[in-house]
């Protein structure tokens, strides 16, 4: 009987607490349009717009726990050679995996991404809401991105729930 008991009032701390993380996700849960992405550099502390000033993205939060993210680079064009092709990759980033929410702070781990690297891995942002307006600022960590490869900075990015 003292076994059931607190098997009883386990089950019950878990249906109690379940509601709370859905909670702390409901709030990012969504379509989100790209206003700002800009890339902050540690080194120097100086803030470049890494993909152009007027960068596209997406970026959805489900219900489920799952995020997919893409950015492109300002001013892309179709490409008509094998070597444009190629270089449209160094100026984008896509990304899908899982998420969870911990306070001001969403965890993202990829399990499909534009570069391996990404994959596999947890990248940390913070995050706050102001309306309709979502401001990410990510953890520091090395880039991807060809050409500035390995240098260490951080995303500061600022979404608009589309509706």
């Amino acid at each position: 009987m003292f076994k059931f008991k607190w098997l009883v009032i386990a089950a019950l701390f878990l249906i109690a607490v379940q509601p709370c993380f859905a909670d702390d996700r409901a709030q990012l849960v969504g379509a989100w349009k790209l206003v700002s992405w800009e890339r902050e550099i540690q080194k120097s502390g100086n803030r470049i717009p890494f993909f152009g000033k007027n960068p596209t993205g997406s970026l959805v939060f489900t219900p489920e726990g799952r995020v997919t993210e893409i950015v492109t680079a300002e001013g892309r064009t179709a490409p008509t050679t094998e070597q444009e092709r190629a270089a449209l990759l160094n100026s984008m980033v896509a990304l899908a995996g899982t998420y969870r929410v911990e306070g001001d702070r969403c965890i993202r781990k990829f399990d499909v991404a534009w570069h391996p690297a990404r994959i596999g891995i947890e990248t940390v942002g913070t995050f706050r809401l102001e309306g309709n307006r979502l401001h990410v600022i990510g953890d520091w960590t090395p880039s991807t991105v060809a050409g500035k490869s390995g240098t260490m900075g951080r995303t500061i990015a600022t979404w608009e729930r589309v509706k």
